[in-house]
């Protein structure tokens, strides 16, 4: 019998991309959702997909991501969640391709990833495709839940998502975790955590965790994956 799986997204306004976003993923799967609307009280309304499939959390104080993620792993009872951006799209149906991942024996797969870049000192990461990989990005991040927590999960200090998908994914392989990338039938509009941020906010807090990275990883090689 195949696990139990939840998809966990992070909400922060433009509601139109998050309903196209959440139909997407109901007109393909009967995942259950959960939507975290982070720093604004009553701001979606309760039946705004008129679906039990969907779960809403609104509260007035944000939270950073890290807690974001954290609040996901500890409220959830699911053997995996999926970190989920909402600009990512579903085209067909992902969660068939990704339990099945899991269940053979990595503790997160994804759709984008890739390798620690060692030439560069640990200071940027190469994708190399689908395989074994370092670390996978928050587009479409699926966790073991449990083995997440046991790995710390994310980092609290880690405000903003940037860079804190990396550490939290080589927490999970320093733990002794495997991370797999696969292709998945998904697509990405335009990702406003990135793009319709204050750019000082986003350089600032994007090298803030990574410098975490360097100071925390940098130099354990033995927790990386093969190199290809």
């Amino acid at each position: 019998m195949a696990g139990s799986i939840r998809i966990c997204i992070i909400a922060e306004g433009f509601t139109e991309d998050l309903i196209t976003c959440v139909s997407a993923i109901t007109k393909h799967t009967q995942t259950p959702v959960s939507i975290y609307a982070n720093g604004k009280s009553n701001w979606l309304s309760d039946d705004l997909f008129k679906s039990n499939q969907i779960n809403i959390t609104q509260e007035k104080n944000p939270l950073g991501w890290g807690n974001v993620i954290n609040h996901f792993l500890s409220t959830s009872t699911e053997d995996y969640l999926i970190i989920m951006d909402p600009s990512t799209i579903f085209t067909d149906d992902p969660i068939t391709a990704t339990l099945t991942q899991l269940e053979s024996g990595y503790q997160g797969v994804g759709w984008k990833g890739g390798l620690v870049n060692l030439d560069d000192q640990w200071r940027s990461t190469d994708d190399k495709g689908v395989g074994e990989v370092d670390v996978l990005f928050s587009y479409f991040l699926a966790l073991d839940r449990v083995f997440a927590q046991k790995a710390g999960g994310a980092n609290p200090s880690a405000k903003y998502y940037r860079n804190a998908d990396i550490e939290l994914s080589l927490a999970i392989r320093a733990a002794g975790g495997k991370l797999m990338q696969i292709d998945l039938p998904l697509t990405q509009e335009r990702h406003h955590g990135y793009y319709d941020v204050d750019p000082d906010y986003r350089d600032k807090n994007s090298r803030k965790n990574y410098q975490r990275i360097l100071e925390r990883f940098r130099g354990k090689n033995e927790i990386l994956s093969p190199r290809r």
